[in-house]
């Protein structure tokens, strides 16, 4: 079974065309599909065309979020009312047609975990969406072209994988760390036919801040003591030379500075305090892997009841 995971936010002109070309698609496709259609806490009519689709068509599961929460909550609801062993993640707004989702998953039947979509068409945030995939692409060393597109993954791929508010867009990042076979698929991207684009400017530098969150837990803090330890072992070692060259002053030259005293005691109070630092991290790094084991003992476990 495939699960479309589909969150809609204000998309009450789309939804009906999208499960209508959903139907078409499905009737002719190789294999078996459902449709996860999520309300994000529309302010329209999106909940009431969602459960009136979902009483015309059988392979429809619904819920609903009383106020919107992003779209990471969205697809985590998904994936919790989903039953099937591969996930597609595909917006409401049919800039993204249900027509091309076979070509979508088909890399998945072929070997890979995971398959990004790459849009191809004309869009208003070309240059935004540019400059963050190649960003993306040098910071994380990972050669896909477009982070922020449709996806398409096996399920087991989000079982141990903590998705934190926005980190939908680096599922690939974190999937590829994970060792997860990536591959990418051209898919059409097409114009807003109703409703308005959800974009805003300040998902760019939530965007910035979100890519050196997760770089940050993806080295830093796997092994967070080398940086602080390091880091720490300079500033020690500054105050070392520092002190010895108060010493010279002090006791060859007969003349004393105070201020390299208060120098010393500067480097060596910041070189003991990033070493305490990488202590502390450390054992938050011990206890953030203890709690993935723990949260893939409980996702196993529920799967197994189901």
């Amino acid at each position: 079974m495939i699960s479309v995971i589909v969150p809609a936010y204000n998309e009450e002109g789309n939804i009906a065309e999208f499960c209508r070309r959903f139907d078409q698609m499905r009737r002719k496709a190789s294999h078996p599909y459902e449709l996860i259609l999520i309300d994000d806490g529309s302010a329209d009519g999106t909940w009431g065309v969602i459960r009136e689709q979902a009483g015309k068509y059988d392979f429809i599961r619904c819920a609903q979020h009383p106020v919107n929460r992003g779209l990471t909550e969205a697809l985590q609801t998904g994936f919790v009312n989903s039953s099937g062993e591969i996930y597609v993640f595909y917006p409401a707004d049919l800039q993204y047609l249900p027509e091309d989702i076979p070509a979508l998953v088909q890399p998945i039947f072929d070997g890979a975990d995971v398959v990004a979509g790459w849009k191809q068409g004309k869009y208003r945030k070309r240059l935004v969406s540019g400059i963050y995939n190649y960003l993306s692409r040098k910071i994380f060393n990972l050669k896909i072209h477009d982070q922020n597109s449709v996806k398409a993954f096996r399920a087991e791929v989000t079982r141990d994988m903590f998705l934190r508010r926005d980190w939908h867009r680096y599922l690939v990042v974190l999937a590829a760390d994970r060792g997860y076979k990536i591959a990418e698929v051209k898919i059409p991207l097409y114009d807003r036919r109703w409703g308005k684009s959800k974009f805003s400017i300040w998902r760019i530098p939530v965007g910035v801040l979100d890519m050196i969150a997760v770089k940050t837990q993806l080295t830093l803090l796997k092994k967070p003591l080398l940086f602080f330890g390091f880091t720490g072992s300079i500033f020690l070692l500054l105050g070392l030379l520092v002190g010895l060259v108060a010493l010279y002053f002090r006791f060859v030259e007969g003349e004393g500075y105070r201020p390299m005293l208060y120098l010393v005691m500067l480097l060596s109070g910041l070189g003991m305090g990033f070493f305490i630092l990488g202590f502390l991290a450390e054992a938050l790094a011990a206890l953030k892997e203890e709690l993935a084991v723990i949260r893939k003992k409980l996702n196993d476990f529920d799967r197994k009841q189901k």
